[in-house]
Protein backbone atom coordinates (compact mmCIF):
# COMPACT_ATOMS: atom_id res chain seq x y z
CA UNK A 1 0.00 0.00 0.00
CA UNK A 2 1.56 3.27 -1.15
CA UNK A 3 2.33 5.89 1.88
CA UNK A 4 2.80 9.45 1.04
CA UNK A 5 5.62 11.87 1.76
CA UNK A 6 4.20 14.75 2.95
CA UNK A 7 6.26 18.05 3.69
CA UNK A 8 5.97 18.97 7.15
CA UNK A 9 5.39 22.25 9.28
CA UNK A 10 8.63 23.33 9.58
CA UNK A 11 7.66 27.17 11.02
CA UNK A 12 5.10 29.08 12.09
CA UNK A 13 5.85 31.61 9.06
CA UNK A 14 7.16 29.02 6.44
CA UNK A 15 5.02 27.82 4.05
CA UNK A 16 7.25 26.66 0.86
CA UNK A 17 10.76 24.44 0.79
CA UNK A 18 12.56 23.77 -2.38
CA UNK A 19 13.73 20.05 -2.44
CA UNK A 20 16.93 19.15 -2.08
CA UNK A 21 19.05 15.99 -2.30
CA UNK A 22 16.72 12.81 -2.04
CA UNK A 23 18.97 11.00 -0.04
CA UNK A 24 16.74 7.59 -1.59
CA UNK A 25 17.10 6.63 -5.24
CA UNK A 26 13.45 4.98 -6.50
CA UNK A 27 13.26 1.23 -5.67
CA UNK A 28 15.56 1.72 -3.05
CA UNK A 29 14.65 0.22 0.27
CA UNK A 30 14.38 3.08 3.44
CA UNK A 31 13.92 1.97 7.23
CA UNK A 32 11.22 3.86 9.70
CA UNK A 33 12.60 6.82 10.69
CA UNK A 34 15.29 7.07 8.04
CA UNK A 35 15.74 10.36 6.13
CA UNK A 36 14.44 10.19 2.94
CA UNK A 37 14.89 13.77 1.65
CA UNK A 38 16.05 16.92 2.50
CA UNK A 39 13.92 19.98 2.48
CA UNK A 40 15.07 23.37 2.33
CA UNK A 41 14.07 27.20 3.11
CA UNK A 42 15.14 30.16 3.31
CA UNK A 43 15.64 29.86 7.40
CA UNK A 44 16.80 26.23 8.35
CA UNK A 45 17.48 22.78 6.23
CA UNK A 46 15.40 19.56 7.68
CA UNK A 47 15.51 16.09 6.79
CA UNK A 48 12.02 14.36 5.84
CA UNK A 49 12.17 10.72 7.97
CA UNK A 50 10.16 8.06 6.33
CA UNK A 51 7.00 7.48 8.02
CA UNK A 52 7.25 3.86 7.80
CA UNK A 53 9.67 1.17 6.24
CA UNK A 54 9.06 0.57 2.55
CA UNK A 55 10.49 0.91 -0.74
CA UNK A 56 10.74 4.53 -2.47
CA UNK A 57 8.45 4.13 -5.20
CA UNK A 58 7.87 7.63 -7.16
CA UNK A 59 9.32 11.07 -6.51
CA UNK A 60 7.05 13.01 -7.22
CA UNK A 61 9.10 16.29 -7.33
CA UNK A 62 12.84 17.33 -8.18
CA UNK A 63 16.08 18.40 -6.77
CA UNK A 64 15.08 22.39 -6.87
CA UNK A 65 11.48 22.11 -7.33
CA UNK A 66 9.12 24.20 -4.87
CA UNK A 67 6.67 22.47 -2.41
CA UNK A 68 4.17 23.84 -0.53
CA UNK A 69 3.55 22.62 3.66
CA UNK A 70 1.09 19.52 3.27
CA UNK A 71 2.19 18.62 -0.10
CA UNK A 72 2.83 14.99 -1.44
CA UNK A 73 6.21 14.80 -2.83
CA UNK A 74 6.67 11.14 -3.42
CA UNK A 75 5.26 8.20 -2.25
CA UNK A 76 6.83 4.85 -0.29
CA UNK A 77 5.78 1.21 -1.42
CA UNK A 78 5.48 -0.14 2.53
CA UNK A 79 4.05 -4.08 1.25
CA UNK A 80 7.11 -3.88 -1.28
CA UNK A 81 9.34 -3.07 1.40
CA UNK A 82 8.50 -5.47 4.10
CA UNK A 83 8.58 -8.59 1.74
CA UNK A 84 12.60 -7.25 0.68
CA UNK A 85 12.92 -7.25 4.86
CA UNK A 86 11.55 -10.38 5.13
CA UNK A 87 13.55 -11.85 2.11
CA UNK A 88 16.93 -10.22 3.45
CA UNK A 89 16.18 -12.41 6.21
CA UNK A 90 15.47 -15.38 5.30
CA UNK A 91 18.08 -16.71 3.03
CA UNK A 92 17.69 -20.64 1.88
CA UNK A 93 20.29 -22.96 1.92
CA UNK A 94 20.14 -22.95 -1.88
CA UNK A 95 20.62 -19.96 -2.00
CA UNK A 96 23.91 -20.24 0.39
CA UNK A 97 25.48 -22.97 -2.08
CA UNK A 98 28.17 -21.33 -5.03
CA UNK A 99 26.72 -21.04 -7.58
CA UNK A 100 28.29 -22.92 -10.69
CA UNK A 101 30.79 -21.57 -12.69
CA UNK A 102 30.35 -19.72 -15.36
CA UNK A 103 31.05 -20.70 -19.36
CA UNK A 104 33.69 -19.47 -20.63
CA UNK A 105 32.64 -17.36 -23.47
CA UNK A 106 34.81 -17.98 -26.95
CA UNK A 107 37.57 -15.78 -27.71
CA UNK A 108 37.51 -12.58 -29.40
CA UNK A 109 38.04 -12.04 -33.05
CA UNK A 110 41.62 -10.07 -33.64
CA UNK A 111 41.22 -6.46 -34.01
CA UNK A 112 41.22 -5.23 -37.59
CA UNK A 113 43.43 -2.46 -37.82
CA UNK A 114 42.11 0.51 -39.66
CA UNK A 115 44.76 3.49 -40.64
CA UNK A 116 43.81 7.15 -39.81
CA UNK A 117 45.28 10.54 -41.35
CA UNK A 118 47.53 11.75 -38.89
CA UNK A 119 45.78 14.59 -37.81
CA UNK A 120 42.66 12.44 -36.83
CA UNK A 121 44.81 9.90 -34.55
CA UNK A 122 47.08 12.89 -33.28
CA UNK A 123 43.50 14.68 -32.49
CA UNK A 124 42.19 11.34 -30.46
CA UNK A 125 45.34 10.46 -28.62
CA UNK A 126 44.84 14.38 -26.88
CA UNK A 127 41.51 13.80 -26.17
CA UNK A 128 42.22 10.43 -24.17
CA UNK A 129 45.20 12.03 -22.28
CA UNK A 130 42.64 14.75 -21.74
CA UNK A 131 40.11 12.40 -20.27
CA UNK A 132 42.75 10.65 -18.15
CA UNK A 133 44.03 13.02 -16.43
CA UNK A 134 40.12 14.61 -16.00
CA UNK A 135 37.27 12.78 -16.30
CA UNK A 136 34.35 15.65 -16.27
CA UNK A 137 32.19 17.10 -19.78
CA UNK A 138 36.39 18.35 -20.69
CA UNK A 139 38.38 20.35 -23.20
CA UNK A 140 41.86 19.97 -24.36
CA UNK A 141 42.80 23.03 -22.16
CA UNK A 142 40.83 21.25 -19.26
CA UNK A 143 39.09 24.92 -18.06
CA UNK A 144 35.55 24.21 -16.69
CA UNK A 145 32.87 26.14 -14.68
CA UNK A 146 30.26 24.19 -12.66
CA UNK A 147 26.75 26.01 -12.44
CA UNK A 148 25.57 25.53 -8.80
CA UNK A 149 22.16 26.87 -7.88
CA UNK A 150 22.14 29.00 -4.86
CA UNK A 151 19.96 26.81 -1.71
CA UNK A 152 17.28 28.95 -0.03
CA UNK A 153 19.90 29.79 3.21
CA UNK A 154 22.53 31.03 0.81
CA UNK A 155 19.85 33.37 -1.18
CA UNK A 156 18.47 34.57 2.43
CA UNK A 157 21.70 35.16 3.70
CA UNK A 158 23.11 37.08 0.61
CA UNK A 159 19.68 39.26 0.62
CA UNK A 160 19.95 39.66 4.86
CA UNK A 161 23.63 41.28 4.02
CA UNK A 162 22.90 43.25 1.23
CA UNK A 163 19.82 44.73 2.95
CA UNK A 164 22.08 45.64 5.90
CA UNK A 165 24.55 47.25 3.94
CA UNK A 166 21.66 49.52 1.98
CA UNK A 167 19.41 50.70 4.88
CA UNK A 168 21.81 50.94 7.76
CA UNK A 169 24.35 53.62 8.06
CA UNK A 170 27.51 50.81 9.45
CA UNK A 171 30.87 51.60 10.93
CA UNK A 172 32.90 49.29 12.81
CA UNK A 173 35.29 50.22 15.23
CA UNK A 174 38.04 48.55 16.77
CA UNK A 175 40.09 47.56 20.12
CA UNK A 176 42.23 44.87 21.60
CA UNK A 177 41.77 42.53 24.51
CA UNK A 178 44.46 41.47 26.59
CA UNK A 179 42.88 37.75 27.46
CA UNK A 180 45.58 36.59 29.93
CA UNK A 181 43.03 36.71 32.73
CA UNK A 182 40.28 34.86 31.21
CA UNK A 183 43.10 32.02 30.31
CA UNK A 184 44.07 32.12 33.96
CA UNK A 185 40.65 31.86 35.16
CA UNK A 186 39.93 29.07 32.71
CA UNK A 187 43.38 27.12 33.67
CA UNK A 188 42.53 27.37 37.32
CA UNK A 189 38.87 25.98 37.44
CA UNK A 190 38.48 24.40 33.99
CA UNK A 191 38.61 20.75 35.22
CA UNK A 192 36.14 21.83 38.63
CA UNK A 193 33.71 23.60 36.09
CA UNK A 194 34.10 20.36 33.96
CA UNK A 195 33.27 17.71 36.29
CA UNK A 196 29.91 19.95 38.12
CA UNK A 197 28.37 20.94 35.15
CA UNK A 198 29.66 18.33 32.63
CA UNK A 199 30.43 21.31 29.92
CA UNK A 200 34.06 22.52 29.27
CA UNK A 201 34.41 26.43 30.30
CA UNK A 202 34.73 28.52 26.99
CA UNK A 203 35.77 32.05 25.86
CA UNK A 204 32.53 32.75 24.10
CA UNK A 205 30.25 32.92 27.96
CA UNK A 206 32.79 35.57 28.91
CA UNK A 207 32.08 37.32 25.76
CA UNK A 208 28.37 37.08 26.34
CA UNK A 209 28.68 38.20 29.62
CA UNK A 210 30.93 41.11 28.51
CA UNK A 211 28.82 41.79 25.68
CA UNK A 212 25.42 42.22 28.41
CA UNK A 213 27.62 44.67 30.37
CA UNK A 214 28.62 46.58 27.44
CA UNK A 215 24.54 46.85 26.12
CA UNK A 216 23.01 47.48 29.57
CA UNK A 217 25.69 50.62 29.81
CA UNK A 218 24.99 51.56 25.60
CA UNK A 219 21.67 50.44 25.70
CA UNK A 220 21.43 52.21 22.06
CA UNK A 221 23.61 48.98 20.64
CA UNK A 222 20.86 46.66 22.31
CA UNK A 223 17.83 48.70 20.23
CA UNK A 224 16.54 49.05 16.26
CA UNK A 225 15.05 51.46 14.23
CA UNK A 226 11.65 50.90 13.19
CA UNK A 227 9.89 53.36 10.98
CA UNK A 228 11.03 56.52 12.39
CA UNK A 229 11.21 55.09 15.93
CA UNK A 230 13.83 54.05 17.94
CA UNK A 231 12.62 50.92 19.99
CA UNK A 232 14.70 49.91 23.15
CA UNK A 233 14.63 46.68 24.79
CA UNK A 234 15.09 45.45 28.35
CA UNK A 235 16.28 42.18 27.74
CA UNK A 236 18.91 40.23 25.40
CA UNK A 237 19.03 38.12 23.41
CA UNK A 238 22.14 37.28 22.13
CA UNK A 239 22.92 35.12 18.63
CA UNK A 240 25.90 33.89 18.03
CA UNK A 241 26.90 33.07 14.16
CA UNK A 242 28.43 29.79 13.75
CA UNK A 243 29.12 27.77 10.68
CA UNK A 244 25.83 25.12 9.92
CA UNK A 245 26.03 22.27 7.41
CA UNK A 246 24.18 24.26 4.69
CA UNK A 247 25.58 27.82 5.65
CA UNK A 248 25.88 30.81 8.14
CA UNK A 249 23.15 30.55 10.90
CA UNK A 250 22.45 32.50 14.45
CA UNK A 251 20.64 30.60 16.73
CA UNK A 252 19.15 33.01 19.45
CA UNK A 253 20.54 32.39 23.10
CA UNK A 254 16.86 33.91 24.36
CA UNK A 255 17.41 36.50 28.34
CA UNK A 256 21.15 35.08 27.95
CA UNK A 257 21.44 38.14 31.21
CA UNK A 258 19.67 35.60 33.37
CA UNK A 259 21.75 32.25 32.57
CA UNK A 260 24.64 31.32 34.51
CA UNK A 261 27.93 30.65 32.25
CA UNK A 262 27.23 26.86 32.40
CA UNK A 263 23.97 27.57 31.02
CA UNK A 264 25.53 29.65 28.53
CA UNK A 265 27.98 27.28 27.12
CA UNK A 266 25.93 24.15 27.07
CA UNK A 267 23.37 26.47 24.83
CA UNK A 268 25.68 27.36 22.56
CA UNK A 269 27.40 23.42 22.48
CA UNK A 270 23.81 22.34 21.88
CA UNK A 271 23.76 25.02 19.31
CA UNK A 272 26.54 24.33 17.15
CA UNK A 273 26.11 20.75 17.37
CA UNK A 274 22.60 20.96 16.05
CA UNK A 275 23.72 23.35 13.30
CA UNK A 276 26.34 20.54 11.78
CA UNK A 277 23.49 18.41 11.70
CA UNK A 278 20.93 20.97 10.17
CA UNK A 279 18.46 20.27 13.49
CA UNK A 280 18.18 24.13 14.23
CA UNK A 281 14.31 25.21 14.67
CA UNK A 282 13.04 27.83 12.56
CA UNK A 283 12.27 29.73 16.21
CA UNK A 284 15.69 29.39 17.52
CA UNK A 285 17.06 31.65 14.49
CA UNK A 286 14.09 34.06 14.69
CA UNK A 287 14.84 37.70 16.82
CA UNK A 288 17.84 38.74 19.03
CA UNK A 289 18.87 41.46 19.63
CA UNK A 290 22.98 41.50 19.18
CA UNK A 291 25.03 39.13 17.68
CA UNK A 292 28.72 38.01 18.10
CA UNK A 293 30.66 36.33 15.76
CA UNK A 294 33.83 34.69 16.25
CA UNK A 295 35.92 34.62 13.57
CA UNK A 296 38.68 33.92 15.38
CA UNK A 297 37.88 30.03 15.20
CA UNK A 298 39.12 30.20 11.83
CA UNK A 299 42.37 31.70 12.26
CA UNK A 300 41.18 35.24 11.19
CA UNK A 301 43.37 38.13 12.66
CA UNK A 302 40.80 41.27 11.82
CA UNK A 303 37.65 42.02 10.03
CA UNK A 304 34.38 44.03 9.93
CA UNK A 305 31.30 42.27 10.50
CA UNK A 306 27.90 43.21 9.30
CA UNK A 307 24.73 43.01 11.11
CA UNK A 308 21.54 41.38 11.43
CA UNK A 309 18.99 43.09 10.47
CA UNK A 310 17.24 44.49 12.05
CA UNK A 311 19.72 44.88 14.95
CA UNK A 312 21.92 47.63 15.22
CA UNK A 313 25.33 46.00 16.69
CA UNK A 314 27.61 42.83 15.89
CA UNK A 315 30.70 41.92 17.96
CA UNK A 316 33.74 40.28 15.64
CA UNK A 317 35.88 38.34 17.79
CA UNK A 318 39.25 37.18 16.48
CA UNK A 319 42.04 34.82 17.04
CA UNK A 320 44.36 35.00 20.17
CA UNK A 321 48.24 36.21 19.12
CA UNK A 322 51.18 36.30 21.41
CA UNK A 323 52.26 40.06 20.86
CA UNK A 324 54.16 42.81 22.37
CA UNK A 325 52.48 45.50 24.22
CA UNK A 326 53.78 48.55 26.17
CA UNK A 327 52.81 47.61 30.25
CA UNK A 328 53.76 49.64 32.61
CA UNK A 329 56.65 51.42 31.13
CA UNK A 330 57.99 47.74 30.04
CA UNK A 331 57.23 45.70 26.77
CA UNK A 332 55.45 42.35 27.73
CA UNK A 333 54.44 39.57 25.34
CA UNK A 334 50.22 38.90 26.43
CA UNK A 335 48.06 36.98 24.01
CA UNK A 336 45.85 39.48 22.43
CA UNK A 337 42.68 39.52 20.61
CA UNK A 338 41.08 41.98 17.81
CA UNK A 339 37.64 42.72 19.02
CA UNK A 340 35.43 44.50 15.92
CA UNK A 341 32.31 46.29 16.58
CA UNK A 342 29.89 47.42 13.36
CA UNK A 343 27.15 49.44 14.31
CA UNK A 344 24.68 51.19 12.77
CA UNK A 345 25.36 54.70 13.05
CA UNK A 346 21.59 56.10 12.48
CA UNK A 347 21.13 55.28 16.14
CA UNK A 348 24.68 54.72 17.19
CA UNK A 349 27.71 57.48 17.52
CA UNK A 350 31.37 57.28 17.71
CA UNK A 351 31.47 57.40 21.21
CA UNK A 352 28.84 55.35 22.27
CA UNK A 353 30.80 52.49 20.45
CA UNK A 354 33.98 53.06 21.64
CA UNK A 355 32.35 53.18 24.98
CA UNK A 356 30.88 49.87 24.22
CA UNK A 357 34.26 48.26 23.20
CA UNK A 358 36.45 49.93 26.23
CA UNK A 359 33.34 47.87 28.83
CA UNK A 360 34.25 44.63 27.39
CA UNK A 361 37.65 44.89 27.22
CA UNK A 362 37.81 46.11 31.27
CA UNK A 363 35.55 43.25 31.76
CA UNK A 364 37.53 40.64 29.71
CA UNK A 365 40.91 42.13 31.06
CA UNK A 366 38.93 41.75 35.12
CA UNK A 367 36.85 38.98 35.07
CA UNK A 368 35.87 39.59 38.48
CA UNK A 369 33.96 42.28 37.45
CA UNK A 370 31.46 40.25 35.64
CA UNK A 371 30.73 38.54 39.61
CA UNK A 372 31.02 42.06 41.32
CA UNK A 373 29.06 44.07 38.38
CA UNK A 374 31.43 47.08 38.48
Amino acid sequence: MPVELVVPSVGESVTEVEIGDWLKREGEHVDQDEPVVVLETDKVTVELPAPAAGTVKTQLKQKGEKATVGDVIGYLDEGDGARRATKASRKTKSEEKPAPAPTPAPPPPPPVEVSQPDDIQAGEEEAKEAASKDPLPAGPSGRQEEVVPMTPIRRRIAERLVEAQKNAALLTTFNQVDMSAVIEVRKKYQETFQSKYGIKLGFMSFFVKASIEGLKTIPQINAEVRGTDIVYKNYYDIGIAVGGGRGLVVPIIRSAERMSFAEIERTIADFARRAQDNQLKVDELQGGTFTISNGGIYGSMLSTPIVNPPQSGVLGLHAIEDRPIALNGQVVIRPMMYIALTYDHRIVDGREAVTFLKRVKDVMEDPARLMLEI
